[in-house]
């Protein structure tokens, strides 16, 4: 029998740093699938701030949480090494929801096939949840003009520059928020956004006052963070705010008070949050909606790799200290 290492979640995040000591590294023997099954070798592995809601012991979130002793969630590519299921085959090349593991069994629900030549780091940069929640959230639920004014927060991260360059190719003027300089020329120089404002300044209003000359329309929300307000304050009427992510709260003992629903009366806004397990069963037709903006080149991407299955205990903690750059991944 053969062994591999996976990695099971032993203790439920509650508030900190996340390391070792949430994490059992195991090893285990390897499955033989059964009829309607397949062996996966895994390759590539997603890290998403959702994990960090995965890891709590809370009943009330849009998805359960996970049970002590499961190997921890996550999304990933790989070859299938194996397969007694009619629709896959030895050696081809699968992406779906997979876990902290170097191998894997599936039954092929959720399981796409990646067409042949494409780049891992690619699929799980545009074609996987960062796409598909750029493309619900964006262009679904913001409903885009062309002329109008895109802020979005986590500019520079996975989605964030996803729905930037959406923003672009939709003919809207864009502006990211993020919190380095390098992050704000990249999305500048690199990916076409008009604006760039790193929030670890001073005189946010002002800068936002500037680059948004005509107010805002759409306020795509990755992070939370004083600059929310900011950016609510100067909605134009019949605004719409997509509520994505809240990165900056969830560290946090106390989460900051929402802004004044006056505004929202005066100015008309809609706003909407969403999580994309809601959605994933409209991948397909996400994905043939993003499609014609990568094949005209219209959508770039920068990939974060760490090295090692066990890289992704510390690594999730890049998300919280700003340093990931791009789609945080593990190559296994």
């Amino acid at each position: 029998m053969t062994k591999h290492t996976e990695i099971q979640l032993k203790h439920y995040y509650e508030q900190g740093t996340i390391g070792p000591d949430l994490f059992d590294v195991v090893q285990t023997t390897t499955p033989e699938p059964q009829e309607g099954e397949v062996l996966i070798k895994q390759t590539y592995m997603s890290l998403d701030p959702a994990m960090l809601g995965w890891m709590m012991d809370d009943h009330d979130s849009y998805i359960p949480p996970m049970t002590l002793g499961e190997v921890m969630r996550s999304n990933g590519i790989g070859e299938v090494v194996a397969s007694k299921h009619p629709d896959f085959a030895q050696g081809e090349r699968v992406m779906g929801m997979m876990g902290w593991c170097e191998y894997a069994i599936s039954n092929g629900q959720g399981l796409t096939k990646l067409q042949p030549g494409l780049n891992e780091e690619m699929a799980l940069s545009v074609l996987s949840l960062p796409g598909l929640t750029a493309v619900q959230g964006l262009l679904n639920i913001g409903q885009p003009k062309s002329g109008e004014t895109l802020v979005v927060t986590g500019a520079a991260g996975s989605v964030g520059s996803i729905v930037g360059q959406l923003g672009k190719a939709c003919g809207l003027r864009v502006i990211g928020v993020v919190g380095s300089e390098e992050k704000a020329d990249w999305i500048v120089n690199d990916l076409g956004f008009d604006g760039a404002i790193n929030y670890k300044t001073d005189n946010l209003a002002a800068q936002l006052e500037a680059l948004t000359p005509d107010k805002i329309d759409v306020f795509f929300e990755n992070t939370g963070g004083p600059i929310q307000e900011v950016i609510f304050n100067r909605m134009n009427t019949h605004g719409r705010i997509v509520v994505c992510g809240m990165i900056a709260d969830y560290q946090a003992e106390q989460p900051r008070p929402g802004p004044n629903w006056i505004t929202v009366i005066k100015q008309r806004l809609s706003i909407q949050g969403f999580a994309m397990p809601d959605h994933l069963q409209d991948a397909p037709a996400l994905i043939q909606q993003l499609m014609p903006y990568v094949q005209s080149g219209k959508i770039q991407y920068r990939a974060h790799v760490l090295e090692g299955l066990v890289s992704a205990v510390d690594g999730l903690n890049l998300f919280f200290s700003g340093e990931n750059k791009g789609k945080l991944m593990v190559k296994l």
